[in-house]
This record gives C-alpha cells, sequence and structure tokens, in this order.
C-alpha cells in the first residue's frame, strides 16, 4: 500500500499561482511514476493526467497546461510537486496526486481543490 497525500490547494485569481505539493509513504519501492490529475466541476467530463514525472525524470505534461505548469519530484523525500502559473479559470478542479506501478496509476490521494477566479 502507499499513501499520498495533497496539500497546497486553494482560491486564486486568474493569472495567479499555485504549488501543489505530495508525500508519498508506505510501499514505495514499487512506484514508477508520479502525477496530477484532476477532476474539473464539469458533468460528464473525465479526470485527466494533467503532468506526470518517472524515476529518470522524463516529464509528461497535457497540452492545455504545457509552458504552465512545472512538475518536480524529490525522491529522497518521497514528495513530488506541481508549480502552476499563469492559472486559468478553467484549470479550476479537484486535483490528485497518484502514484504508478508498471501497469496502473494505482494509488491516489484525496484531492485538493484549486479554484481560479476570473
Amino acid at each position: 500500500q502507499v499513501q499520498l497525500v495533497e496539500s497546497g490547494g486553494g482560491l486564486v485569481q486568474a493569472g495567479g499561482s499555485l504549488r501543489l505539493s505530495c508525500a508519498a509513504s508506505g510501499s514505495i519501492f514499487g512506484i514508477k511514476a508520479m502525477g496530477w490529475y484532476r477532476q474539473p466541476p464539469v458533468p460528464g467530463k473525465q479526470r485527466e493526467l494533467v503532468a506526470s514525472i518517472t524515476n529518470n525524470d522524463g516529464t509528461y505534461y497535457a497540452d492545455s497546461v504545457k509552458g504552465r505548469f512545472t512538475i518536480s519530484r524529490d525522491i529522497a523525500k518521497n514528495t513530488v510537486d506541481l508549480q502552476m502559473n499563469s492559472l486559468k479559470p478553467e484549470d479550476t478542479a479537484a486535483y490528485y496526486c497518484a502514484s504508478r506501478d508498471l501497469y496502473l496509476w494505482r494509488y491516489w490521494g484525496q484531492g485538493t481543490q484549486v479554484t481560479v477566479s476570473s
């Protein structure tokens, strides 16, 4: 089992910045990558992968956040951060930290709310 605890969400005006943090504990030896998903408050819209980072520092960003969000990882501290700049109202969502093993995004945090006002 892996436990993931997020922090850093909140309310910010458009154009502002927020930094999300996620701390992993438990059976972390099997983690191959960590990432951030988000679930917008839109009925029927699926949870989307925003950014991810592998143990070798390979990164992925959704097109909608490229150039604005940066994911980073401290393996020694078992943390992963998401720096979000130039926030837009459409970035409003519940953000979830997740960890992936060889096959699946298997473990999830409880989520942290990000609200961007226009």
